[in-house]
């Protein structure tokens, strides 16, 4: 069989044995056919919130309104969601004082480059665009959250009239699902309050997985901040594997991404038989840029793989590690286990940059050999304690050469759009 896998920008081939595909499991974004075009789905769903007054209703009251927007990490087709915001906000109240703010969460700053990649060069140069520093604010605190932790949030973001939301929803490693609250929480807050939401003992929680939302602390902390913050408006979509929309859920922040989640849901879970290797991917160009965000393909490989099975991963990482105290935790600790035991002795005020990521990436190594197909450097995947490969191919040779066997191999090409449980 003959298979395709989204990396970078395109995609990288690989032959695997008719006899030993234990199956190939796709999402059915890419099955869901809409008459309508990306413009018209956005449009329909300004013209029809969920729960709430239209934009340019919300917007008539308003002086200063703040649009959070996604970074660069996200694949979020800004070019037809922003236009359509701002001309329905402009359409309730023309003068009003718009201000594009983008939610970098803990990652490094949006270049000018990249924002006139996703928005279009003629935005850029006339929109108001403020990119989030979570370092150096200066930022507003609203109060305490159901974890405990402490919220801190962009001073342009809390000071707003009128604060709405771009994004988009898909399955996320952690929170459930990504979109709504999430472009408050970690979207725009301090880096204290990402650090104490993603904190070992809520990310340890069993409910702190892919597709649930009900009874996960991380979810219903970032629910919070979403209402501290008074978002009161979202545009998320949904995307297929071409990042093309074919759902657009507008309106309040809670109900308009429920609404969008159980859209996801139907499209995105399934149940498969677990085998003994898995073969992903990070859905290629964004989501792929480094081996920080990798680790979310990892997650949806686990939850299809055997115990002590391998996981092969193909992620270009053209932007490198993703994080630097992500890199050292891995490269300074001889294992994975030696990696878990200090997270998880860390007192929430205590947790330290990419501490998470680490938890779950230490998580998943623990079980399974991961084999990484990348261009990152050799010497960095291994001090990242995973097993570096130059194809697809090669790493089936090395997977089983290491269990000295031919075991059957499932196929995820796109791993972050899964949401994978057991089969019964």
């Amino acid at each position: 069989m003959k298979i395709e896998l989204p990396y970078g920008k395109g995609h990288i081939h690989a032959e695997i044995p008719d006899d030993r595909i234990a199956g190939v499991i796709h999402s059915r974004l890419d099955g869901r056919i809409t008459e309508l075009s990306q413009e018209e789905l956005v449009k329909q769903s300004l013209e029809n919130p969920i729960g709430s007054p239209r934009l340019k209703e919300l917007a008539r009251a308003a002086h200063t309104i703040v649009i959070i927007c996604s970074d660069h990490t996200r694949p979020v087709p800004s070019k037809v969601i922003i236009p359509q915001m701002l001309e329905e906000i402009r359409e309730g109240n023309p003068k009003a004082d718009i201000t594009l703010l983008i939610a970098t969460g803990c990652h490094r700053e949006t270049t000018r480059e990249e924002l006139a990649e996703k928005f279009g060069e003629e935005i850029v140069s006339n929109e108001k665009i403020l990119v989030h520093d979570c370092l150096t604010g200066p930022f507003v605190s609203l109060g305490t959250l159901p974890s405990g932790g402490e919220l801190k949030i962009n001073e342009t973001a809390a000071k707003a009239d009128l604060l709405i939301a771009e994004g988009f929803i898909e399955p996320h490693f952690f929170a459930g699902y990504s979109g709504g609250r999430k472009s408050v929480l970690p979207g725009v807050a301090a880096a204290q309050t990402v650090w104490g939401n993603h904190c070992s003992k809520l990310i340890a929680d069993p409910n702190s997985r892919c597709g649930i939302l009900s009874g996960n602390p991380i979810h219903e902390d970032m629910a919070a901040a979403a209402r501290m913050a008074n978002l009161k408006f979202i545009v998320n979509v949904v995307i297929n594997s071409k990042k093309e929309v074919i759902g657009s859920f507008a309106g309040d922040g809670e109900n308009a991404h429920l609404a969008g989640c159980r859209f996801l849901d139907e499209l995105c879970r399934s149940q498969v038989e677990k085998a003994d290797i898995v073969v992903t991917t990070n859905n290629g160009y964004p989501l792929d840029q480094n081996i920080y965000q990798s680790v979310k393909g990892m997650t949806t490989a686990e939850a299809a793989c055997k115990p002590g099975g391998i996981i092969i991963i193909a992620a270009e990482c053209g932007d490198g590690i993703g994080g630097d105290e992500f890199y050292r935790t891995f490269k300074n600790h001889e294992s994975a286990e030696a990696v878990m035991n200090d997270i998880l002795n860390t007192p929430q005020d205590k947790t330290v940059p990419d501490q998470w990521q680490s938890q779950i990436f230490a998580r998943v190594l623990m079980d399974h050999p991961v084999i990484f197909v990348s261009s990152a450097a050799e010497n960095v995947v291994r001090d990242f304690h995973m097993i570096p490969a130059g194809s697809v191919e090669e790493a089936i040779r090395i997977a089983d050469e290491m269990t000295e066997s031919k075991g059957k191999i499932l196929v995820i090409p796109e791993g972050i759009s899964n949401i994978l449980s057991e089969t019964e």
